[in-house]
């Protein structure tokens, strides 16, 4: 692979992930014994490599609230993660204690994640019509509605006519597309 696409792979934040998958990893071991803990072991790792992708996309885009939309669903696989461990803790489907090593990897990684955001840059980006990081009241979002494409001018600006000028067009065309 590129030392451009590789480059996320020696961030700290993607650092902490590999540690979190290898826990993972220990636990779904330790709990792949029937068919109901096998899928809270996979639910586990999962969350843990989708942590990872959700990185990556988010060190390989540039818009910041792409790059936001990454760390959300990040922190939702974290939190997914951590409660499928602390549920198989709860009704005793692990012999194991995995649950104080699991929260102090999330923690250890929540702080990473803390530090990794605050360097996005704000100013890159557009508005992307969901409203939620734009208010559409300030002067700023105005302006970048402006430059947004507008369905309805598309419209107005398009010449029905000209589809019938075409010369080259004709039943026969039509029917060798079928």
């Amino acid at each position: 692979m590129s030392k451009r696409l590789d480059k996320y792979r020696k961030l700290p934040i993607f650092k902490k992930s590999e540690e979190i998958l290898e826990l993972a990893e220990v636990i779904a071991e330790a709990l792949k014994e029937d068919s109901k803990r096998e899928h809270l072991a996979s639910e586990i790792v999962s969350n843990a490599m989708i942590m990872q992708v959700k990185i990556a996309g988010a060190e390989g885009g540039g818009l910041y609230s792409l790059k936001m939309q990454n760390a959300v669903v990040i922190k939702i696989a974290a939190q997914d993660m951590l409660n499928a461990v602390i549920f198989s803790a709860m009704v005793n489907l692990n012999e194991e204690d995995y649950v104080q090593l699991m929260r102090d990897k999330v923690e250890e990684f929540r702080l990473e994640f803390l530090n990794w955001i605050r360097g996005f840059d704000k100013s890159y980006d557009i508005p992307d019509n969901w409203g939620i990081r734009y208010d559409s009241s300030t002067p700023e979002q105005e302006k970048l509605e402006e430059l947004m494409f507008d369905e309805d001018k598309f419209w107005d600006d398009f010449d029905e006519n000209s589809l019938d000028d075409d010369d080259n067009w004709d039943d026969e065309d039509e029917e060798k597309d079928e």
